[in-house]
C-alpha cells in the first residue's frame, strides 16, 4: 500500500509531499516530490510494476550524477581498455558538459542528442568521433545496470541516432609519392621511415605497428604475432622480404619494444614528413589501405587478404580493394 504525508518547514508551511510504498517482499520505497498529484502518480506507477513482478529498485540511478559514474567508470573499467588514455579522454569531455551534472535516471534521449549538437556546430567534431564518444557513454550506462546495480536504467544512447559515418577513403600513394614520403621519413629519423614501410608492406594498424616487442617477430619463419588486435584476436601476419629485412636490421631495445618511437612522437614525425614531402591528404591509416589493396592487386582472394589484415567482415575489406586500372586490365586480358 501507499501513503502520502506533507513535509513543512519550520514555519509549518507546506514545502513538499512524501510518497511512500510498502508490499510484501519488496524494500520500502519512499520519495519527496513538490506537488502531491506528483507524489500520488510516482506511488502508482511503483504499486502497479510491484504488482506485476518488473519493478526494479531505482535509488541508485536516481541519486548518483552522471559526472560521480562517469569517475567510477574510469577506475574501475577504463585500466582494462585497449586504449586507455584516448578512452580517459572521452571521459573528461563528458564530464566537463552539463549533463554530468544530471542524475543517471534523469538523463533521456533528448539531452544526449543536445550534447551531439554541441560536438558538431561548438566542437566541431567529426562523426566518427561522436560515434566513439557515443560508444563509451553507451557502455557505461551498460555497466551501471549489469554491475552497479542500477538494472531500472535506461540506456539513452539508444534512442538518438547516430550520425552518419562518411563513405571509406580510398586514398592511395600515387606517382612518386612514396618515394617522397620515405625519403622524407629517412631524413627526419630512419626509424620513422622503417616504420612507414612496415605499414606499406604488412596493412598492419598503427597500433599494432607500434605496440610490437622483439619477442613477436620471428626472423626465420618471417612472421610477426599479434596478441592483441582491434577485433579480440591473435593474428599472425607474414612478412615480406622488405620487412623482415627492417627487423634484422634494426638495433635492439634494453625494454625489448621494437620501435624507440612512442604513438604520439610517431604520429608527430610522420604528419611533419608529410609536409616536407609535400603530399596532402595521406593519413597513416591510409598505409594501411594502400597495403591491402596492394594484397588484392598480388593475386591473393579476399579469405587469405583477411587472415593478414585481420577484417572479420568481408563488406568492411570490400571498402578496401580499389584496385588499380592497369592492373584490372591485365587480369581480365
Amino acid at each position: 500500500m501507499s501513503s502520502i504525508r506533507s513535509r513543512k518547514d519550520r514555519d509549518g508551511i507546506v514545502i513538499g509531499y512524501q510518497a511512500q510504498v510498502q508490499r510484501k517482499g519488496y524494500p520500502p520505497q519512499t520519495k519527496t516530490f513538490r506537488s502531491k498529484a506528483d507524489a500520488q502518480s510516482w506511488a502508482t506507477i511503483i504499486e502497479a510494476e510491484m504488482e506485476r513482478g518488473v519493478w526494479r529498485d531505482r535509488a541508485e540511478s536516481e541519486s548518483t550524477t552522471l559526472d560521480e559514474a562517469l569517475t567510477r567508470y574510469a577506475n574501475e573499467i577504463i585500466p582494462t581498455k585497449k586504449t586507455p588514455r584516448q578512452e580517459g579522454n572521452i571521459v573528461r569531455q563528458w564530464r566537463a558538459r552539463p549533463v554530468a551534472r544530471m542524475f543517471m535516471a534523469a538523463i533521456r534521449g533528448r539531452d544526449i542528442a543536445e550534447v551531439m549538437r554541441d560536438m558538431v556546430e561548438v566542437e566541431e567534431k567529426s562523426p566518427n568521433t561522436i560515434r566513439l564518444h557515443l560508444a563509451l557513454l553507451s557502455h557505461l550506462f551498460s555497466v551501471a545496470r549489469t554491475d552497479w546495480g542500477m538494472e531500472a536504467l535506461t540506456n539513452p544512447v539508444e534512442l538518438v541516432r547516430k550520425p552518419r559515418l562518411p563513405r571509406g577513403r580510398d586514398r592511395r600513394l600515387v606517382g612518386d609519392e612514396e618515394e617522397r614520403l620515405l625519403a622524407a621519413c629517412q631524413a627526419m629519423n630512419p626509424e620513422l621511415a622503417n616504420i612507414v614501410t612496415v605499414a606499406i608492406e604488412t596493412a598492419m594498424r598503427q597500433g599494432e605497428i607500434m605496440g610490437l616487442t622483439r619477442d613477436k617477430v620471428n626472423l626465420a619463419q618471417r612472421s610477426v604475432t599479434l596478441e592483441y588486435t582491434k577485433n579480440g584476436e591473435k593474428r599472425i601476419v607474414p612478412l615480406s622480404v622488405k620487412a623482415t629485412q627492417i627487423f634484422r636490421d634494426m638495433p635492439r631495445n634494453l625494454d625489448g619494444r621494437a620501435w624507440t618511437y612512442t604513438c604520439e612522437g610517431m604520429r608527430a614525425s610522420y604528419n611533419k614528413a608529410l609536409k616536407h614531402a609535400n603530399i596532402k591528404g595521406m593519413t597513416f591509416h591510409d598505409l594501411r589501405h594502400e597495403a591491402t589493396s596492394r594484397l588484392f592487386e598480388k593475386g591473393l582472394n579476399p579469405m587469405q587478404v583477411a587472415a593478414i589484415t585481420g577484417h572479420k567482415n568481408m563488406q568492411m575489406l570490400k571498402r578496401y580493394t580499389h584496385l588499380k586500372v592497369e592492373d584490372l586490365v591485365k587480369l581480365i586480358g
